[in-house]
């Protein structure tokens, strides 16, 4: 537990800017800062950034080109909002986030690509409110599909509640980090609920597990995954009423 609060305290200390560039880069810089923190995004270019979103006007310029592969060569994490997605040099395409013309910028989409492309999104959802709902529920979807998977995966009873009830450990903190809320040993009892919560779930599995012949681990990782959701849900209320 304790390897678990340093890594989430560690990430959630990362005062690295989110960069954007491109076109109406400016625009969506105020959006992003709306309600938070000014200097968490800056126009100033990628290097040094924990990420970069570059906008695209329409087709790729050389000045979009230069942008981009001035923030591969940093090392920074890219997020591309385009018209659609055809091809856009130094960008996977599962970078690429399509903007629908009329709409305003998909910032949840943004959001869920930042969550898996820098670390998290952590310490830029602490800072910038109008990513955390997003990345809370990135966060959960992950965490809930990975202890789905899990528990229909591994069939030795109590093999697998360590496993769960560290991702659940987990999650829980950094639902707490995004909310700008210290990691420290004052969340142990929340941590140790999360525990009695992860017993809770497995005993329900094994219950039900049984009733089912030969689909019992399809019971078994319902109950992971959606215990988990359940948890993950329950973390956002909480941390929103004190943050």
């Amino acid at each position: 537990m304790a390897r678990e609060f340093g890594a989430v305290a560690r990430a959630n200390r990362d005062r690295r800017p989110l960069a954007v560039g491109g076109a109406l880069a400016a625009q969506l810089r105020k959006e992003l800062v709306a309600g938070g923190d000014e200097t968490a995004v800056t126009l100033a270019g990628a290097e040094g950034a924990a990420a970069y979103v570059h906008v695209l006007g329409g087709a790729v310029t050389d000045d979009d080109a230069r942008a981009l592969k001035a923030a591969k060569k940093a090392g920074v994490p890219i997020v591309v909002l385009a018209r659609d997605r055809s091809y856009v040099p130094h960008v996977l395409a599962q970078d690429i986030v399509v903007v629908e013309p009329g709409k305003g910028f998909p910032i949840d989409e943004m959001a869920d690509v930042l969550v898996r492309r820098a670390a998290g999104g952590l310490p830029l959802a602490a800072r910038l409110p109008v990513l955390r709902s997003a990345v809370c529920e990135a966060l959960i979807r992950t965490a809930s599909l990975q202890n789905g998977m899990i528990g229909a995966a591994v069939f030795v009873p109590g093999v697998d509640l360590p496993v769960l009830t560290v991702n659940q450990l987990r999650l829980v903190l950094r639902i707490a980090a995004a909310h700008g809320l210290e990691v420290g040993p004052a969340r142990m009892p929340e941590a140790l609920g999360i525990v009695g919560a992860a017993l809770g779930f497995r005993t329900v599995a094994r219950s039900f597990a049984g009733l089912v012949p030969g689909l019992g681990w399809a019971v078994k990782g319902g109950v992971a995954y959606t215990g988990t959701r359940a948890l993950g849900e329950a973390a956002v209320r909480v941390y929103e009423a004190r943050s």
